[in-house]
């Protein structure tokens, strides 16, 4: 018998415990025959488009670094590498010229 391999991690090494699947891997425990929610965290841009993983946006306003003299100016490019719900800071995005910094989704706009 054939399983699925894990929605989470992609890991093939999953096994079945009663009705459930489960991954060793990360710990992740489904049902197959359940329809898979999309529990990934959704963030929109100053204009209200929404963003995922992967997106490249651009600052919006000038945004001074915290404990630091560095401004980040308007139209600075970015590529969103994740996005994270419940905090201050929902986009963790890798930033032309900069390092890797958390940003408020309302500060950025979605590149074309």
């Amino acid at each position: 018998m054939s399983l699925p391999p894990c929605p989470k991690c992609n890991s093939e090494y999953v096994y079945q415990d009663q009705d459930l699947l489960i991954c060793p891997e990360c710990a992740y425990e489904w049902n197959p025959n359940e329809l898979p929610e999309d529990d990934e965290p959704t963030a929109s841009d100053a204009n209200g488009t929404a963003l995922k993983a992967g997106d490249k946006i651009t600052f919006a306003k000038d945004l001074k670094v915290k404990g630091s003299s560095q401004v980040l100016k308007i139209g600075t490019k970015a590529v969103i590498r994740r996005i994270v719900e419940g905090k201050d800071h929902q986009l963790d995005c890798k930033i032309v010229g900069a390092s890797d910094m958390m940003i408020t989704a309302a500060f950025v706009k979605k590149a074309d």
